[in-house]
């Protein structure tokens, strides 16, 4: 490929994101609560909650345990079930660790 024409590597990335798959996840935190976030690799996404380094709220309270994760076509679906799924009550949430990650969409989105 001619050198002019390849793309930059900012945009090879954000391409490589877009085509990746993505994950919702939820923690159990030590305060009661489920945590919910996405991320592209849940392991070490979620080393970095327990060694401190995640997110404010899992520095102020931290995890005890992953309590489930469900796979995403890409980013976008992920952010739309990840804002579905914070706004479910605790119990709720936890109901659907046991779920696939079509019966929960199913469950979320109808």
């Amino acid at each position: 490929m001619d050198p002019i024409m390849s793309p930059s590597p900012r945009a090879r990335g954000a391409r490589e994101r877009a085509t990746r798959r993505w994950y919702v996840y939820l923690i159990d935190c030590r305060n009661g609560a489920v945590y919910t976030g996405i991320a592209l690799d849940v392991a070490a996404r979620y080393a970095q909650h327990a060694a401190g380094t995640g997110a404010r709220y899992t520095r102020a309270n931290p995890p005890c345990r992953l309590l489930g994760k469900f796979a995403c076509a890409n980013q976008s679906a992920a952010c739309q079930m990840e804002a579905a799924i914070k706004k479910l009550p605790t119990a709720a949430k936890r109901a659907l660790v046991n779920k696939t990650s079509r019966a929960a969409q199913k469950i979320l989105f109808g």
